[in-house]
């Protein structure tokens, strides 16, 4: 084989290994209101929804929002970022739930500044349910609208030890609010921080091996119970909380104040 020819056909070998490029994943990727899925989610040519950002965006990564928009349900299997401060992030999730969580049990993941709709009254199965992972982070969120059975705004049923941060969000307008209940081996610590927790049945469930802290926190308004307990689960509500105004017991029967 000549040298020209040879020198052509080592090039072609190495281009096919490392694979194309414009196929790689991005530390951070973008969607936006006007953006099409087929783009690379760049800063310049953004996608279109969540669910076709997250393949181009790598593990540990960001997928962060660029303008207003609504960006569909999303399942997360891997360490994420969703990012919407700034700017008007919207997951319309009718019939169906608006985030699922599932990364694993060392997955880390982030959800900032969405607004999670589950479309009326009689739609929504939930607006953040929550698989696996290490740890979650939920905050300045407001998650809505999720009526249909279970009809849950945060459902932590884990199979892994997972410890989740909620702060600065406010749930309402569904069948329940925050329902810690991790299934098999699985245990959910939860902590609530400046929740606002409204118009819903029962607005935070602790079961199993749940585990659930609230802190400064508004609880009102409720249609059945402020705190509900079964079997290992716990709610320790601490005294900086405002609960009061609720159709059934509050938090003094089945809550450890501190």
């Amino acid at each position: 084989m000549k040298s020209g020819a040879f020198l052509a056909f080592a090039i072609t070998c190495v281009v096919l290994q490392l694979g194309d490029p414009a196929h790689a994943q991005a530390v951070r990727t973008w969607v936006s209101g006007v953006g099409d899925d087929a783009n690379p989610c760049s800063r310049t040519a953004p996608c279109k929804t969540f669910a076709g950002a997250i393949s181009k965006t790598a593990a540990e990564g960001e997928i962060s929002v660029l303008d207003p928009g609504g960006f569909g349900a999303v399942t997360i299997t891997k360490s994420m970022s969703l990012v919407a401060d700034g700017s008007e992030g919207s997951i319309l999730h009718s019939g169906t739930n608006g985030i699922i969580i599932n990364p694993g049990a060392t997955g880390v993941v982030n959800i900032s500044g969405l607004l999670l709709e589950g479309a009326g009254t009689t739609t929504g199965l939930r607006g953040i349910y929550i698989l696996s992972g290490k740890s979650v982070v939920i905050r300045n969120c407001v998650i809505r609208g999720s009526k249909t059975a279970p009809g849950i705004g945060i459902h932590i049923a884990t199979t892994t030890d997972t410890s989740v941060f909620i702060s600065n969000c406010t749930i309402e307008n569904s069948t329940d609010g925050v329902v810690a209940a991790p299934t098999g081996s699985g245990v959910a610590r939860v902590f609530l921080d400046d929740v606002k927790i409204a118009k819903v049945g029962n607005a935070i469930s602790a079961a199993n091996n749940g585990t659930v802290r609230v802190h400064k926190s508004a609880i009102t308004a409720n249609t059945t119970n402020a705190i509900t307990t079964s079997g290992n689960g716990k709610v320790f509500s601490f005294k900086t909380n405002a609960i009061a105004g609720n159709a059934g017991a509050d938090a003094a029967s089945n809550a450890i104040l501190q």
